[in-house]
């Protein structure tokens, strides 16, 4: 008797497999996986972790910290099973899960505009970011050049991603995603590092911020947003499992957890240490970006401003990918627009450009982590994997696996309300004090 294996599993169709250049082979090793997903979730959110503990306090910021990295290893486990978990089929974008368990008219509702928040949002940030530092950089660096107004460095700093944007797909990223990987593992290093070594500042206070409660409030609200911004790597997880070969003996499930994992214990040595030694080296007074507190030694701070740049320059394309590919379907399929390179650079020369104009418009870098985190991280990292799990999976009502994907989605909810507002108030109260385009 004859028998056959099963055949692999097939991509589910999907508005964004139009490409003609399609790289249909999948040649991924686990360890893509890894460098992806840390240059994905490690960025300008790390630099900010000791700036939201000044408003949580020790006990509270360390709390919410380590359940957020538990909450967010479990619904990034949850949705790399749920990438084949229809036998035969795999769901390569989170908008092809999201049809699968809300149905084909809701899904794209409630996933796609929280993903394009996340993507979109880290762009935004990741231009401000880049400018400051680069910045920060060449003022360290050559002390007597003529000063340069920020927005200009954000502008320059953007410029890059109008040459980089042109690389077809994830494949074609992954020497600049490991680059980053490493240049944020790096920096992290360097500056809890540097706070250890510089030690603690004089009259250091770790009393919570004096201000008026409604304010203080808020601010609070902006911290718990600013935190879930640092978990932020579950909006492209499928896409970066897309890359990785699966066969029924070997599904793709078992090396992007493994590659999951790596990513997971490079964000822990980062994340605690960072905002750990920051803390306790500035107290309530640290920057909304530790590095800016930091100023000697001058060439070492000076080196991890550049590999803050080097790493966001990955991140923003790895982010960016996924919506080039879905503006680029959109304009195929209802424009008509002929797919090539005029297509290439014209819809993704245009994002560029919008990415850099709000950045260098509303650069409040501690504000848009919260507001961004809330709105958009929250749902993709916290909750939304928990409530598709349920649908798809359907746990015995009040087992374990049930009770703590309620309490993800509880948790989640909060964090998504309470940062979304604190972070819009504070834009808000900012900008009444900043100078546009300085």
């Amino acid at each position: 008797m004859v028998t056959t294996s099963p055949p692999p599993p097939k991509d589910v169709v999907s508005d964004d497999k139009w490409k003609e250049d399609q790289d249909t082979t999948r040649r991924a090793k686990w360890w893509y996986s890894t460098f992806h997903t840390v240059t994905a979730m490690i960025g300008a959110g790390v630099l900010s972790l000791p700036y939201a503990m000044a408003y949580l306090g020790w006990g509270p910021g360390t709390m919410v910290l380590a359940i957020s990295w538990c909450m967010t290893l479990n619904t990034m486990w949850q949705m790399i099973q749920l990438h084949e978990c229809v036998p035969g089929t795999r769901f390569d974008r989170y908008i092809d899960l999201g049809r699968h368990a809300f149905g084909p008219k809701l899904g794209p509702w409630i996933v796609l505009p929280q993903q394009l928040i996340v993507q979109v949002g880290c762009d935004i940030v990741y231009m401000v970011t880049g400018g400051k530092c680069l910045k920060k950089f060449v003022e360290m660096a050559c002390a007597n050049c003529t000063p340069i107004k920020q927005s200009y460095w954000i502008v320059i700093f953007g410029s890059l991603h109008f040459f980089l944007s042109q690389l077809p797909n994830f494949n074609s990223v992954a020497g600049i995603s490991l680059a980053a990987a490493v240049m944020s593992l790096s920096y992290s290093t360097i500056a809890w590092a540097g706070c250890l070594s510089k030690g603690r500042v004089e009259n250091v206070s770790y009393a919570y911020k004096k201000t008026s409660p409604a304010d203080y409030m808020f601010r609070v609200f902006n911290a718990l947003g600013q935190i879930s911004f640092a978990f932020a790597g579950h909006a492209v997880a499928l896409e970066i499992q897309a890359t990785i070969p699966s066969t029924p003996e070997k599904p793709s499930r078992i090396p992007m957890w493994k590659g999951a994992l790596g990513a997971y214990f490079i964000n822990a040595i980062c994340y605690f240490p960072v905002a750990l030694i920051g803390y306790w080296a500035f107290g309530q007074d640290v920057d909304d970006n530790v590095l800016m507190d930091l100023k000697k030694p001058s060439w070492l701070i000076a080196a991890a401003n550049l590999m803050v740049v080097v790493h966001v320059i990955g991140s923003y394309q790895v982010y960016a990918m996924p919506v080039f590919d879905m503006l680029e379907s959109l304009m195929v399929k209802k424009v008509n627009f002929p797919p090539g390179i005029a297509l290439r650079l014209i819809t993704r020369s245009a994002y560029v450009a919008f990415t850099l104009f709000v950045g260098v418009t509303f650069p409040f870098f501690g504000d848009l982590l919260g507001f961004f985190g809330g709105f958009g991280f929250a749902p993709t990292s916290y909750f939304l994997p928990s409530i598709m799990w349920l649908i798809i999976k359907k746990p015995k009502r009040f087992s374990l696996q049930w009770l703590v994907n309620w309490a993800c989605i509880l948790i989640g909810m909060f964090i998504m309300l309470a940062s979304t507002v604190g972070g819009f108030r504070n834009i808000i109260t900012d900008a009444s004090t900043y100078r546009f385009y300085t």
